[in-house]
């Protein structure tokens, strides 16, 4: 069964702003990320940290997020735009923001404010990373929902046909259903079946699941208890790692273009380091201190 992408990326407009799906996405993952945050500051995940300093590392955290996953997008695949016109790193309505490099600006933020609050990077790393995985796969819906990252072919009787796609898999040359024929158009052709040879893996979806909800459950239930230094993070990276790995093979290559072997993908080379990050990070925690919880007293702030 294939399934048409039609879907406005515009949620709503105020006079002349218009108000995009991907926004409101990025919105509702830091108001998760502050709920679930809360809830572990309250249970003493964070010793020492009280319901303000805990606003401010989320504070920092949304900074390192926006600014290091719009600079990691621009250097790890735009390269070239940017160096032809800097401003384009600026242009963040036309789209383009990194997992790894919003990776690297939290861990930035992260560092900063430990050290100004005295405490061990990795207890601080350790205590956010079951928060991020809702707000990835928010982030995933929203490139579903913007008809972006799409995936293979999958050659079958099933699969999300995005008109904004090329019809067909290179680099460039190839248009898009949206520039050979009107959406109503599209719709009709939809409708009569003729256009489900371009059925396409909703990569977006998959990566959703895997890296939003299969991600939260499997660290939040993990880090229930306390567990080693190290350890929390390093089920992040490799869980990550892992899953991002496996859903490129599905996924169409940024810009179209492998890197190797004619299979081999930036974003899998990217996520190569995470997985050997995560299986070191277990190294690590099998002698390092567990940190034991102290619950925040009622009504502290």
């Amino acid at each position: 069964m294939t399934y048409l992408h039609d879907i406005d990326p515009i949620a709503f407009s105020l006079g002349p702003v218009q108000v995009h799906w991907y926004g409101l996405m990025y919105l509702l993952a830091f108001f998760t990320a502050w709920a679930l945050g809360r809830a572990r500051i309250r249970a003493g995940r964070l010793p020492g940290v009280d319901m303000n300093g805990f606003s401010d590392l989320l504070f920092y955290a949304m900074l390192g997020v926006v600014l290091g996953g719009r600079i990691g997008y621009m250097l790890f695949y735009a390269f070239g735009a940017l160096v032809q016109n800097p401003l384009t790193l600026f242009k963040v309505w036309e789209g383009g923001m990194s997992f790894h490099g919003g990776l690297l600006g939290v861990l930035g933020a992260v560092g900063w404010w430990a050290r100004k609050h005295r405490l061990h990077f990795f207890d601080v790393v350790d205590f956010v990373a079951p928060l991020v995985p809702l707000g990835l796969g928010l982030g995933r819906l929203g490139n579903f929902v913007g008809g972006e990252l799409w995936g293979k072919f999958t050659g079958a009787g099933w699969g999300v046909i995005f008109p904004h796609a090329p019809l067909q898999d290179v680099p460039s040359g190839s248009a898009s259903l949206e520039q050979l024929m009107a959406m109503a158009q599209i719709r009709q052709q939809y409708a009569a079946g003729l256009l489900d040879q371009y059925a396409r893996h909703p990569s977006q979806l998959y990566e959703a699941v895997l890296e939003g909800l299969v991600m939260f459950v499997a660290l939040w239930a993990f880090s229930m208890k306390p567990r080693a230094r190290y350890a929390v993070s390093g089920l992040f990276a490799l869980l990550y790692g892992v899953f991002r790995f496996a859903v490129e093979f599905v996924r169409m290559p940024d810009n179209g273009v492998y890197v190797a072997f004619g299979w081999l993908t930036r974003g899998q080379i990217l996520s190569l380091p995470l997985i050997a990050v995560g299986l070191f990070l277990f190294w690590l925690s099998r002698r390092a201190p567990t940190l034991q919880p102290l619950p925040v007293a009622e009504g502290a702030k």
